[in-house]
């Protein structure tokens, strides 16, 4: 699904218009009477109060036409016009007069209605069209929204106060997002974290055309898109033709990280897992995964890495520690190998104390750092937006592929920047990032393209979490509840079905 940057979606806005006859204020109907059903199934009890924040451009406009259609269906709302949100628009005027012809009130101040079962606050202050600081009286009204404990906070379109294209530091701090037709760059931020919860995308029939024509270098690998990268079985597969991916790790101590990747590799679906490790990892991995082929160096860590096998992808890097011998091994194999690879944990540190060891990789090598990680590789940042751009410099410059872990794991492939929803906090325990790297070269050792196969697997990493946590709770994942899920990930995949 396409992230548009808010010029193109004000864009699609004014073509759909043209393309369809309509006007703007007959759009903000189509977009409000989206937000009513979704609230209208959402939250069905008829004791449900909502009180409305409106400001006066077409963003309070949708509020205004959201709280006139819960009016007539019967709901208690109570409505504030925030006249210190800005100018009214020529939209926002209509739906007030139309407000107006019916028997529900406009207040100036809120009055909130605490004998009810549930209280709703809509946020519907300022749209994706913000671009300077808020007045104080403004941030005064959020503060009341955000500190309220009793309400659920529901935005539409984008959390007022959160700028679309720089840093946020104060917004609604909603605990829904009702987002029209696209996703938004802003809402899968780290930094904005504690404005976003949930995000729910409101299709509002935006012109197909334009959407489809028009190019951009964001993307949220939705199911959809996911299900189009999936590589099915063929029906007369084996093993030699699914591939063999190596995977090199291990030192003394963390011999559990190449375990966890290099079972998470054949659970991927490729046909062959060599397991490349320091002969103290030897009896474990044959314990722990006896379909797992094992490969030594070293007594306690790697000294040296050759062997004779030749897999379709490499893995390397976890728990392989940061030994001089290691390091001395990595740049020696780095020299000789043109093999698909897949770098995480140590192996990116020593990469990041030899940035020069970078013009050895091969073309569109993986590299999947965690926060501190991607820190130690490209330098620090202001804010997220300035995170993204390095990230760009440093993919493009390499030849690269990174995969920038968080809470939404980004892909980045030059310019593009592949956005991923799936997962949760249940990944935030140790191993999970091995799982990640075995995934991944387990995809590449299939034939998936690089960028395909690090999307992919994001996706299906992350997916795994959103399944089991359900059932084991997030504190109680594990890292190998994760591998224990793939299958049931790719059996939802294939039950999803494309649009023609």
């Amino acid at each position: 699904m396409k992230i548009f940057e808010t010029i193109n979606t004000k864009e699609a806005d004014k073509i759909t218009i043209e393309r369809q006859g309509i006007t703007y204020y007959q759009l903000m109907q189509r977009a409000a009477g989206e937000v009513f059903w979704w609230l209208k199934n959402h939250f069905a009890d008829r004791e449900t109060t909502f009180h409305f924040f409106c400001g006066q451009g077409n963003n309070g406009g949708d509020g205004l036409v959201v709280a006139k259609l819960l009016h007539k269906d019967n709901y208690r709302v109570f409505v504030n016009v925030v006249e210190e949100a800005g100018k009214p628009t020529e939209e926002f005027l209509t739906a007030k007069e139309e407000l107006e012809k019916t028997d529900l009130k406009i207040n100036t101040r809120a009055e909130y209605m605490l004998d009810r079962a549930q209280l709703v606050f809509v946020d519907a202050i300022f749209g994706l069209g913000l671009n300077r600081e808020m007045p104080e009286e403004v941030k005064s009204l959020i503060k009341q929204i955000n500190n309220d404990t009793r309400a659920i906070r529901v935005s539409i379109d984008v959390p007022s106060g959160l700028f679309m294209d720089k840093g946020s530091t104060f917004a609604v701090k909603s605990d829904y997002v009702l987002t029209f037709q696209f996703p938004k760059l802003a809402f899968y931020l780290h930094g904005n974290k504690d404005f976003v919860n949930h995000i729910e995308i409101l299709d509002i029939g935006l012109d197909k055309e334009y959407i489809n024509n028009t190019p951009t270098g964001l993307y949220l690998t939705d199911n959809i898109e996911a299900r189009k990268k999936y590589r099915p079985v063929a029906p007369y597969a084996h093993k030699g033709t699914q591939g063999h991916a190596v995977i090199i790790g291990g030192s003394y101590g963390k011999i559990g990280a190449v375990c966890l990747s290099a079972k998470a590799a054949l659970k991927s679906g490729c046909g062959l897992v060599t397991a490349y490790l320091p002969k103290c990892g030897y009896t474990i991995i044959q314990s722990y995964f006896p379909e797992a082929m094992a490969l030594t160096n070293g007594e306690e860590y790697i000294e040296a890495i050759s062997f004779d096998v030749t897999p379709k992808a490499i893995g390397l890097g976890p728990g392989i520690g940061q030994h001089p011998d290691t390091q001395q091994a990595i740049y020696n194999f780095l020299k000789n190998n043109h093999t698909p690879l897949v770098i995480d944990a140590d192996a990116l540190n020593i990469l990041a104390q030899h940035k020069e060891w970078l013009s050895l990789l091969p073309e569109n090598t993986i590299l999947t750092p965690h926060p501190k990680e991607m820190e130690r590789l490209i330098g620090s940042w202001q804010n997220d937006f300035e995170r993204i751009a390095m990230m760009k410099a440093f993919s493009h410059a390499h030849n690269i592929i990174l995969v920038a872990k968080d809470a939404h794991t980004m892909i980045v492939e030059g310019n593009t920047v592949f956005v991923n929803p799936t997962g949760n906090a249940a990944l935030a325990t140790g191993g999970t990032g091995d799982v990640l790297t075995g995934i991944i070269t387990g995809l590449l050792a299939q034939g998936y393209p690089p960028a395909d196969a690090a999307i992919f697997g994001v996706y299906l990493h992350g997916h795994t979490a959103d399944i089991a946590s359900g059932k084991t709770s997030i504190q109680a994942f594990t890292a190998s509840d994760c591998i224990d899920n793939i299958g049931k990930s790719y059996l939802a995949i294939e039950k999803i079905a494309l649009k023609k």
